[in-house]
């Protein structure tokens, strides 16, 4: 991991996502790159040149105002960091950002859901999820010195979510860890013991973990909704971190059912991190 984005709004979840950036970094010897999208207004764009550059440089002053205060601390020291200010107004244009700093991973605060108010303006976490190529992990709260010691993949074991699951494996070996492959049965999907342990199985197979023991890697776990049987058992395990898979753009065929990896990423307490399929 060499280079980590983080998007900001200058608010407090923006500073949890840069301290937890900064603990990743520190141990992964990568730099950051701090981006703020702008959002100009489109009266900007009709008014004159001169006019146009004036707004321009008043509101690049006053960003980096911003900048220089919330750059100022000292978890940061140490660690290179750029900044970038875009004038993109929509938060799925993060994933081109991320391309051009060759980003190997996304970090950002999210308030989460609350009606209309949700993180930075509507619902921008989801968007960076369902748009990013890359691994885009989302922080609530603040977490100093952040590690991961205990870790969740969520996988309806289909063959599409394996490459995800390799991604996953190599995110968390920078931790030291190997995530547990978490299971989640509902009424509406209801399949028998039976049925979970044979698609369990061909899944270790495909990963070529096979040689690896069944019981130590795999986790069944029943409840109404994937969501819920996902936050009840990693609260009940003290889970540090959850990846999970998201179809991203493509319409109705999200992962799972609905958009379950955007919605978790949106709803969860616990740091998610997300893997495009």
């Amino acid at each position: 991991m060499k280079t980590i984005l983080v998007p900001v709004d200058f608010s407090s979840h923006s500073e949890y996502a840069l301290e937890v950036a900064a603990s990743i970094a520190r141990k992964q010897n990568a730099e950051i790159v701090v981006v703020h999208m702008l959002g100009l207004p489109d009266s900007f764009l009709t008014n004159d040149q001169k006019q146009e550059v004036f707004n321009a440089i008043y509101f690049m002053k006053l960003t980096k105002k911003k900048f220089d205060k919330f750059l100022d601390k000292d978890y940061l020291e140490g660690i290179d960091i750029s900044q970038a200010v875009k004038t993109h107004k929509v938060f799925s244009e993060i994933n081109e950002v991320a391309k051009e700093y060759e980003a190997d991973l996304i970090v950002m605060g999210s308030h989460g859901a609350a009606g209309v108010k949700e993180v930075f303006i509507g619902s921008n976490t989801e968007k960076v999820v369902r748009t990013a190529e890359i691994p885009v992990l989302v922080i609530k709260d603040r977490v100093k010195d952040f590690n991961i010691k205990n870790a969740v993949f969520v996988t309806d074991f289909s063959l599409e979510t394996l490459k995800t699951f390799m991604s996953a494996r190599k995110f968390f070996k920078a931790f030291g860890v190997s995530p547990k492959i978490l299971f989640i049965n509902i009424p509406e999907k209801f399949i028998s013991s039976k049925e979970m342990e044979l698609k369990a199985y061909n899944f270790l197979v495909d990963v070529g973990m096979d040689n690896e023991k069944f019981s130590d890697n795999i986790i069944f776990y029943d409840d109404y909704t994937v969501e819920r049987g996902i936050f009840n058992y990693c609260n009940e395990k003290e889970i540090d971190a959850i990846a999970i898979p998201t179809h991203g753009r493509k319409g109705v065929g999200h992962f799972f059912f609905g958009s379950i990896g955007e919605d978790v990423a949106n709803h969860s307490e616990i740091p998610v991190v997300t893997f495009k399929i």
